[in-house]
């Protein structure tokens, strides 16, 4: 061993047994043999002596750099050198006198990189310089199996780095790639074809292994050499025959098959294709891929079978002659079962869509009405693979109901990948209404008789399918029970789910019966069973939390729907949510971390929209809101009175308790009209002001516990819809508190509020406005900058941004103002000193705020003053400027 073969196996070396700096030496040392001019000769030399696959690879990664690099460099005895040397160990031969026999019988990576340097030599020189290299090449593949696994490593490699646009090249590659492969379809093509047939059929019952390889090399090569080499009476028998041919291995078989796709997806006019796959006579293989389906060969034909449909769809719409178009309808229809049954048992490509291909063939369905009785079985069968595909995987069934970090993950997952299925589904449905109903009809039946460890995933898939259905039909289909829609409706209501304690069938079942409820809106004689799959324990009584608060939430909008017709049921509905309602309140449920909008809260909203109704009889309904407000005030009050006695532990639950009793309150009002409470039922109104004078002692008793302050801020606006003006004696209070220890986000809600309440009673709110707008003007001015906010690094934080809103609310309120008739507040004399600053924020801010619309609000604030305020302003704006 030289020098230079131990300074390679040491740069090799990943073993930890060479020293560091030995390895660095043996790197450099190499790399100073690379610069050598003799370089080509010293590794064709030590490709010819040396059985060290280490060197060997060293030796033709340095040919391929040094070729790919110099070549133009190189003189004419250099480039010989190497291109007889390559030629002669790719073929087995003699190299100056020495055997090449080292490297062929070295490791398939060895093989691959010789075949690497010679098409770096094909890419420089092929066909100008070195025609003859093909056709050199073919008589050598006598030789037997170890020069014809060269030659194919030859044309598997030129594929790779020149011709397959599986890969990015550039403009220059392109353009070699076309000289190359018009020179061959010229020149050796056809004998190439005429030897990979050969080959195939002389060692098909001896080496399966050279024949896998040719047949992967060909299928390589089908895309763009003449396609009549291929699919003629000699080769596509051939092929086939392998296919079936139960005797012979796996590979070799689906390689065959790898062939006959690259035929089905050859590039042609429709017509030449349909012409193609008619005499492939497709049908011989539909058995395969009912074998084991975990298989290679079954994965392969699968490929095929779909690939195929793929081909036989593209000509069924882009084929117009009658004749033509049947022909390959005919076809279509004679491979679908198959393709049907590949969707729902086997690996698919990655390269084929389901969807796609669905939605493809459903499209050519839609030209047919009615549907033959082979369109509408088909259209069952596409409705069996969606609700496979969109079934749930049973191993993530514990994950997905206590909703863990995998659970939320798969959910996620599927929840897009179910957009295109449903989609689909859809179309299927108005395609075939009545096929999809009836296919509907029975997977819930089917699946509520599946056994416990099925039965979750498959009663989830055919709830989801019932109510996507919903999201395509028309209000007037869905509320007149159309179709088989009056039986499936009632089914859903009345069967009985052994599994609806598992959190996705809750959910889905939930948002089902919510989704034809226009349907239950006609035909009332179902509402005591949609009320007790809401309140019992399916609904807000399930014990997974997720599934109790959206119910509240659909419960909520089942009674928005239904209002009126739920009168006669709201003593047992109020009955079944006794415990609800004292849950949702109660200091342990306060504690539970709330999520988003779903917060429980929307069972306080139903329960008011039912009571708040004019149907409601006056004494009932004061009855029921009294037995809700009395309670939760007294608990208001009570922990107000204790609130000195609280440690700061106590004081956190507390404050959670008081926050939700305000959010319960809030969304129990909404269901009542100011029309009602203030004219038609005045006790109503009273108890809401007796409710808002509680709340407001909140302000006093914890006025800087920001949390309590938002939500009586809530509690204020919806009290200002529901009271209208009789609001206004509790509003000086209410205004004062606010005002006191409001920060910059505060100050922003707070003027959000008084801008609701200009708007809503204009000039009424003259007096409260003129009251309180020098304290909110003094308090604004000492917050936000009069010039332009600090930028820079370190200036985009949370504090900046609150001052930069409020800035901008504050151009809304004063807009507000101008608009409603209010401008003379700026003149009073308690406000007259606010004037000119305001007006050079104004003016400053519309010449220079990054944004536009914000500049132009304040332009036409400044010019609407001075039209309504008149010469003072105009004084004022003059000596500013």
């Amino acid at each position: 061993m030289d020098d230079l073969e131990k300074a390679i196996l040491f740069s090799f070396d990943e073993s930890g047994a060479i020293d560091s700096m030995l390895k660095s030496q043996a790197v450099n040392f190499c790399q100073q043999i690379k610069e050598t001019p003799s370089i080509c000769r010293i590794c064709i030399e030590k490709l010819s002596l040396c059985n060290i696959v280490q060197v060997q690879f060293w030796c033709l990664q340095t040919l391929s750099e040094v070729v790919r690099v110099k070549y133009t460099s190189m003189s004419s005895e250099e480039r010989n050198l190497i291109r007889e040397s390559v030629f002669s160990m790719v073929c087995c031969e003699l190299v100056d006198g020495k055997s090449s026999m080292r490297v062929l019988e070295s490791p398939a990576f060895i093989r691959n990189k010789l075949a690497q340097v010679l098409v770096t030599l094909i890419y420089f020189e092929y066909p100008l310089i070195w025609s003859s290299v093909f056709v050199d090449f073919l008589p050598q593949l006598n030789k037997g199996s170890m020069v014809i696994d060269m030659f194919c490593r030859v044309l598997n490699s030129l594929d790779d780095e020149l011709i397959s646009l599986d890969y990015p090249r550039t403009a220059d590659e392109l353009t070699v790639a076309a000289r190359i492969k018009d020179a061959m379809r010229q020149q050796c093509v056809e004998q190439i074809v005429r030897a990979w047939y050969d080959i195939v059929s002389m060692y098909r019952s001896s080496d399966f292994e050279v024949c896998t390889g040719v047949l992967d090399c060909m299928r390589r090569y089908i895309s763009w050499i003449d396609i009549n080499l291929i699919a003629n009476d000699a080769f596509i028998p051939l092929l086939f025959e392998l296919i079936l041919a139960d005797g012979l291995p796996e590979q070799f078989r689906g390689a065959a098959v790898g062939c006959v796709l690259a035929v089905v997806s050859k590039r042609m006019d429709p017509q030449s294709k349909l012409n193609l796959l008619q005499t492939l006579q497709i049908s011989r293989v539909f058995g395969l891929v009912s074998e084991d389906g975990e298989s290679e060969l079954v994965s392969k034909v699968a490929a095929l079978l779909t690939g195929y449909a793929m081909e036989v769809l593209d000509c069924v719409k882009r084929l117009n002659a009658e004749n033509a178009n049947e022909a390959s309808k005919k076809l279509l229809n004679e491979v679908l079962p198959s393709v049907f049954y590949v969707m729902q048992n086997c690996e698919v490509d990655t390269t084929f869509s389901i969807v796609q291909f669905l939605s493809g063939y459903v499209a050519t369905m839609k030209s047919l009405s009615p549907l033959k009785e082979e369109q509408r079985l088909h259209a069952g069968q596409i409705l069996e693979v969606i609700l496979t595909q969109i079934r749930y995987d049973p191993m993530y069934r514990n994950n997905l109901d206590v909703l863990d970090k995998i659970g939320i993950e798969e959910e996620d997952r599927m929840v897009e990948y179910r957009k295109d299925l449903l989609v689909l589904l859809r179309s299927v449905g108005r395609v075939a209404p009545e096929v999809t109903q009836v296919f509907i009809r029975n997977s819930l039946a089917n699946a509520v008789t599946f056994s416990a460890d099925r039965n979750v995933e498959e009663v989830e898939a055919a709830l989801t399918l019932l109510y996507a259905l919903g999201e395509s039909m028309s209000e007037e289909a869905m509320r007149t029970g159309a179709g088989h829609l009056s039986e499936l409706v009632p089914m859903l209501l009345q069967t009985k789910l052994p599994c609806h304690s598992n959190r996705l069938v809750a959910l889905v079942y939930l948002e089902t019966v919510t989704r034809y409820m226009k349907f239950i809106q006609e035909h009332t004689q179902y509402i005591p069973v949609v009320l007790a799959a809401f309140l019992d324990e399916r609904g807000i009584h399930h014990p997974n939390v997720h599934v109790s608060r959206r119910a509240s939430y659909l419960f909520m909008r089942v009674v928005k729907l239904l209002k009126a017709k739920l009168v006669p049921f709201i003593e047992n509905i109020l009955q079944s949510l006794q415990d609800t309602i004292a849950r949702f309140t109660s200091m342990n449920y306060a504690s539970k971390e709330l999520s988003g909008s779903e917060d429980g809260s929307h069972i306080f909203e139903a329960i008011g929209l039912l009571i708040g109704m004019e149907d409601v009889p006056p004494e009932k309904q004061s009855d029921y809101l009294s037995s809700l407000l009395t309670p939760l005030c007294q608990q208001v009050q009570t922990m107000l009175l204790d609130a000195k006695m609280l440690n700061p532990e106590e004081s956190t639950a507390k404050f959670a308790n008081i926050q939700q009793i305000i959010m319960a309150i809030n969304a129990l009002s909404k269901g009542f009209n100011e029309r009602l409470v203030t004219s038609s039922r005045p006790a109503i109104g009273l108890m809401f002001k007796q409710t808002l004078d509680v709340l407001l002692q909140i302000l006093v008793v914890f006025p800087k516990v920001e949390p309590l302050r938002c939500k009586v801020t809530s509690f204020i606006h919806r009290m200002v819809d529901t009271l209208g003006a009789s609001v206004f004696p509790y509003l000086p209070k209410a205004l004062e508190q606010l005002l006191a220890e409001s920060e910059p986000k505060e100050m922003a809600g707070f003027l959000v509020l008084l801008n609701q309440l200009i708007c809503k009673f204009n000039t009424l709110v003259h007096d409260i406005l003129d009251e309180v707008f020098p304290a909110i003007a003094g308090r604004i001015f000492n917050i936000i900058p009069r010039d332009a906010f600090p930028s820079g690094p370190g200036t985009n934080t949370e504090e900046i941004r609150e001052v930069q809103e409020l800035q901008r609310t504050l151009y809304t309120f004063l807009h507000v103002i101008a608009t409603h008739d209010l401008s003379s507040v700026f003149l009073s004399p308690k406000s007259r000193g606010y004037l000119d600053p305001i007006m050079q924020l104004l003016l400053y801010t519309s010449c220079n705020h990054k944004d536009y619309l914000v500049r132009k609000v304040c332009y036409f604030l400044g010019f609407f003053s001075t039209l309504h305020l008149g010469f003072s302003i105009l004084i004022s704006l003059a000596w500013t400027i």
